[in-house]
């Protein structure tokens, strides 16, 4: 069933030119095939607001693409460093009850790449030399607020579906 609905998504990505949604006001990421909604998401951008500097910690706004998709088959909570699972696997936290001193990348890494030179391609400003990701986090009692360092948070197993939904080069817009 699972390798029916990838086989599905990927061929409707193709044909219909599926994309990926997300704004920031609403904390939502949305799916969409043919100006369809085929599924929405809550989130988290980052608590340092909206822009594309290097280290400004900001989600950078603007159209994208998913570059690279990493973590295929990582069990769920699994920790990445430098978009490399070394077998570590992270708590997941529901309740406000744990504050994670980093931003922990879990479970899956859609990498993004920015599509407009000067806003977020290029020198200063590039979403993909910045590592801005589409990623789990064990933190998912904060999804729906402003809280990462200037990736997008999910939980772990939305990340998970979007993942096998979605494939490279699928357009991402962040307004």
């Amino acid at each position: 069933m699972k390798i029916k609905l990838v086989l599905f998504y990927f061929l409707a990505n193709m044909i219909a030119g599926m994309e990926i949604q997300i704004s920031i006001d609403k904390q939502e990421l949305k799916v969409v095939d043919d100006e369809k909604i085929v599924k929405t998401y809550v989130i988290s951008s980052s608590s340092y607001g909206e822009g594309s500097a290097e280290g400004s910690f900001k989600t950078p706004l603007g159209e994208h693409f998913i570059k690279k998709k990493i973590g295929d088959g990582v069990e769920l909570g699994g920790r990445f460093e430098g978009r490399v699972f070394y077998g570590e696997i992270y708590p997941i936290y529901e309740k406000d009850e744990v504050y994670v001193d980093d931003d922990v990348v879990q479970t899956r890494i859609l990498w993004l790449s920015g599509l407009e030179e000067g806003k977020n391609k290029g020198k200063g400003v590039d979403s993909f030399e910045r590592y801005i990701y589409i990623h789990g986090t064990p933190e998912e009692w904060l999804l729906g607020t402003k809280a990462s360092k200037g990736c997008i948070r999910m939980s772990n197993k939305d990340v998970i579906e979007l993942f096998d939904i979605v494939e490279e080069n699928t357009k991402v817009i962040i307004k």
